[in-house]
């Protein structure tokens, strides 16, 4: 019987059929993880250096705003919220 062009897409490839390679070095202590950071290209470095200065520079100006800024709202305001406060409610 010839196999129809549904049945051959569910094949398995010889790829599929070997077993995954082992890893040398999976990383389980910090040592190890430490030694898989020589294998990150050179080129990308750079990179993470600016990454990190734009999440630490994102970090540090959204906290200073919530420190600063006196007309910022961290709480609900006007009659509801002060009702809600002392437990009583309108409905």
């Amino acid at each position: 019987m010839r196999s129809t062009a549904a049945l051959r897409m569910f094949r398995a490839t010889p790829r599929m059929m070997r077993a995954p390679p082992k890893e040398d070095q999976a990383g389980h202590t910090i040592s190890q993880r430490l030694r898989k950071l020589k294998s990150i290209p050179l080129e990308l470095y750079p990179l993470a250096v600016v990454v990190g200065f734009a999440v630490f520079a994102a970090g540090y100006s959204s906290i200073r705003k919530f420190v600063v800024d006196k007309n910022l709202r961290l709480a609900r305001q006007g009659p509801g919220a002060r009702a809600e406060s002392h437990g009583s409610s309108d409905h």
